[in-house]
């Protein structure tokens, strides 16, 4: 019998698949993110994040690292409430800001029209495990 599911997976992790699997996920979310920039809609900051939110409009909520713990608290609240996936960015605000084009930082963004990109349907399977 083949052996249990598991055990494979454990000994992926003992091979270091996973270490690698981690960097080109951070990559495809960027690439994910600049299509989203380029054909769809995304709104940068806390406060048009929280009003996307409450009008229902958000698809999707990515948080930076280095997000203060009550903001991302209540940001994780106000989806939760809307029923919209969050995935938090393995990178800081910096990093962020950089992945969606723009020369400053960005600690929360919010994607209200994916355009051409699937980032909500790659995304929302991360954020369940």
């Amino acid at each position: 019998p083949p052996p249990p599911p598991l055990a494979s997976a454990a000994a992926a992790m003992s091979e270091g698949k996973v270490t690698k699997k981690k960097k080109s996920g951070v990559e495809s979310i960027n690439s994910r993110l600049a299509l989203v920039m380029k054909s769809g809609k995304a709104v940068l900051g806390y406060k048009s994040t929280m009003k996307s939110l409450r009008q229902g409009k958000a698809k999707l909520v990515l948080i930076g690292s280095n997000c203060p713990p009550l903001r991302k608290s209540e940001i994780e609240y106000y989806a939760m409430l809307a029923k919209t996936s969050v995935h938090h960015y393995s990178g800081n605000n910096i990093a962020l800001g950089t992945a969606c084009g723009k020369m400053f930082r960005c600690s929360v963004l919010t994607v209200t029209d994916p355009g051409d990109s699937d980032i909500v349907r790659s995304v929302v399977p991360e954020s369940a495990q």
